[in-house]
């Protein structure tokens, strides 16, 4: 279910954020998605869990999660690739079969089976 969110490529149209610095404390990573994101994360989540006060919880509870876990510049970039191998033509091909690529989405899909353990499961 959230693996969904981000093959949706919901934030596929921004830009990416600034790179964050390794000395950042771990408030600061959870704290680096920009509240819009998290609406629209949380709107998105609920959109595909049910429109529940349980769905709410879960759903916000799982963004924490995830933006404990990866940087919301790397989020942004994963979405992207996710985004862009949807499409047909050669620029898709590009993204389904550049390891690089591969790295940023498997590393998304960690985070996002983390966030799901936490949230959804427990």
């Amino acid at each position: 279910m959230i693996r969904k969110l981000a093959e949706r490529g919901a934030f596929a149209g921004l830009v990416l954020a600034a790179l964050v610095g390794p000395g950042l404390a771990a408030a600061d990573l959870e704290n680096d998605y920009p509240t819009e994101a998290r609406a629209d994360y949380v709107f998105g989540c609920m959109a595909a869990n049910g429109q529940t006060r349980e769905a709410l919880q879960r759903c916000s509870c799982s963004l924490d999660a995830l933006a404990s876990i990866l940087p919301y510049d790397k989020y942004v970039q994963a979405s992207t690739v996710l985004s862009m191998r949807q499409g047909i033509g050669q620029r898709s091909n590009e993204f389904r079969s550049t390891k690089m690529f591969d790295d940023k989405v498997a590393e998304l899909r960690r985070a996002q089976a983390e966030a799901e353990i936490r949230c959804f499961r427990g």
